[in-house]
């Protein structure tokens, strides 16, 4: 293979990897870790080591381990020279590097412009950053390891709206723009912050105490499930029951569902306002179970943009991000255990970690 033999360039390494050829090239002044060997003794020629120890510095960086000390050992893991790696003598730069002097290495930790992975992130917290590069480079251990990390050190809210919402709405931006380019980057992130929010649930004790479950759902013809899914586990790690159905769920079937399970809230999702349907949210809000005499309706809660501009009703309700969503069911939950008020709609804005949208128009579902 041409590739094991003869090297890339350093533009397609810092593609692979979802850095900038800078950043490459710093890394390879300042601290040693650069391709074992250069073309005519000037132009960097990186083979799959090279590239694997470059992998192996951008997962240390990336978790917030100083560069230096990334370096040493990315290069140990790989059968360097540990004393090659100093913090401050850069090599001296060729002819062809001289133009492009390397930017300073950023803090370890903090929020600051993202940079370096190709994405429009802004302001994000450090893993943020080093969620998108390894998204790019699609290094799917090193997002399951941060993703991980994040939800531990923040808490799963402020890991949803600070790190991981950020970083997909980068990606989607990214792949709207771009002629479908990263469809790919956006589907393997999807998948492990989904794994991630999954995991985040497991194990949680539910309240045996709680009154009755929470449905979560998207209307039908909407398949962003993602805010849904931090939703649920923000709604387990408060040990509340939930009864997760997924995208694009029919009417009848969101009917049927509604009336087996005798829900205290209904959370509906709409991305887009093709796909929000009042009446459907109407028609649930009406929905009455339980005995003769004790009968009940549930609290229909509209989440996400879907929604905005239009109201069933004066006065509702506008939490304006995950955590204020959690704290309006819990209260209702905590309402129910006391039989205190009777069920009614409320109105969720949608959470600053909703995903990007990508949703056609849909014929309203009939109920």
């Amino acid at each position: 293979m041409a590739e094991a033999i003869h090297g890339i360039t350093t533009g397609a390494v810092a593609r692979r990897l979802g850095v900038s050829p800078t950043t490459v090239r710093s890394w390879d002044q300042r601290y040693g870790i650069g391709p074992a060997v250069r073309e005519g003794g000037r132009h960097r020629r990186w083979t799959p080591g090279d590239i694997a120890m470059l992998e192996d510095m951008c997962r240390l960086t990336a978790t917030g381990v100083p560069p230096a000390e990334a370096a040493r050992a990315a290069r140990t893991n790989h059968g360097g020279d540990e004393a090659v790696v100093t913090e401050a003598q850069p090599a001296s730069p060729t002819a062809q590097d001289a133009p492009e002097t390397p930017a300073p290495e950023p803090p370890p930790s903090g929020r600051r412009p993202g940079y370096g992975s190709e994405l429009p992130l802004g302001e994000v917290r450090q893993e943020g950053r080093g969620l998108a590069r390894a998204a790019v480079r699609l290094d799917g251990p090193a997002m399951q390891v941060l993703l991980e990390q994040v939800i531990k050190e923040y808490g799963l809210v402020a890991a949803w709206e600070e790190v991981m919402a950020p970083t997909l709405h980068a990606v989607g931006r990214k792949w709207a723009s771009s002629d479908d380019r990263y469809v790919e980057v956006e589907h393997l992130l999807s998948w492990h912050v989904s794994t991630a929010l999954r995991r985040a649930a497991v194990g949680v004790p539910i309240s045996s105490g709680a009154a009755t479950p929470v449905v979560l759902a998207c209307v039908p013809e909407e398949f962003h499930t993602l805010p849904l899914e931090a939703l649920a586990a923000g709604l387990a790690e408060r040990g509340l029951p939930t009864r997760m159905f997924g995208g694009a769920v029919p009417a009848e079937a969101l009917n049927a569902a509604v009336r087996r399970s005798g829900p205290g809230v209904v959370v509906l999702w709409s991305q887009a306002r093709s796909t929000a349907s009042h009446a459907l949210a109407r028609h649930l809000a009406e929905t009455t179970f339980g005995v003769r005499g004790a009968r009940t309706t549930p609290l229909v809660v509209l989440a996400g943009p879907g929604w905005a501009g239009r109201s069933l009703s004066a006065g509702y309700l506008r939490p304006s991000s995950l955590r204020e969503a959690l704290d309006v069911i819990s209260r209702k939950h905590g309402e129910q255990m006391h039989g205190e008020l009777p069920g009614r709609s409320v109105e969720l804005s949608r959470p600053r970690g909703a995903r990007h949208a990508r949703a056609g128009a849909v014929a309203k579902p009939s109920v």
